[in-house]
């Protein structure tokens, strides 16, 4: 669905023990408000209009993006992306395995009424795959020790470094370019060391990787590609 220049209308209110007022625009233009438990609604209200001109900037880029990856079909000839490369989708009758990717993604046709979730678990195996290879060379490289890697189903972080050393990555990211992927690694990576973005922060991701603000522009700009929905 595009979304219109709609008002300020508030569509969902979500209070917790947070210190602070904060928006989130989906990406079907739905504005939420988190908010603390204390917060009136005339506060809500006063912030929201103060980021009027925000919100309708916002939801312009999310309109581009909207038509630039429209929801998914998983019809014949629909692209999907495996680690930067978009590959046709093709429906065949005779495959043991439910989806194979080779010079396209084959799906059995015994799974193309509930296609989603096939595609998901591809992608899961898959970026446990690249993710841990990548990890594990990067941390031989420099020193680097972690607990494990989980991979996850998160829709707004690509990783996160977790108390324990335990590192977090969504599987969404090995749609994403391997360059890309090899900097949100390192960026978790770092963060082992380093638990803030400090300066050091960056300069110590910067002594690994010298072009790493390509790739942070690159899944800035792109990362609304990296999904099923």
């Amino acid at each position: 669905m595009i979304m219109s220049d709609q008002e300020m209308k508030i569509d969902q209110v979500l209070r917790s023990h947070r210190k602070s007022i904060s928006l989130e625009l989906k990406r079907d233009g739905r504005l939420i408000v988190r908010a603390p438990y204390l917060a009136t609604r005339g506060q809500i209200e006063l912030l929201v209009k103060s980021k009027e001109r925000w919100i309708r900037s916002k939801r312009a880029i999310l309109n581009q993006q909207m038509l630039a990856s429209p929801p998914r079909k998983f019809r014949p000839g629909e692209q999907f992306l495996y680690l930067g490369q978009p590959f046709p989708l093709e429906i065949v009758t005779e495959q043991k395995k439910l989806l194979v990717l080779e010079d396209k993604f084959y799906l059995a046709a015994r799974c193309q009424e509930n296609p989603r979730p096939v595609f998901k678990d591809w992608y899961r195996k898959q970026a446990g795959l690249v993710i841990r290879e990548t990890a594990s060379l990067l941390a031989s490289q420099h020193g680097f020790k972690y607990e494990r890697i989980w991979i996850t189903a998160a829709k707004t972080r690509w990783g996160s470094c977790g108390p324990k050393g335990t590192l977090n990555f969504t599987w969404r990211l090995v749609m994403a370019p391997e360059q890309v992927v090899t900097y949100v690694v390192t960026h978790e990576l770092v963060h082992l060391r380093i638990r803030n973005h400090s300066s050091l922060f960056w300069q110590e991701v910067e002594k690994i990787l010298p072009d790493y603000r390509a790739e942070r522009t690159w899944l800035k700009d792109n990362g609304y590609l990296l999904s099923l929905e």
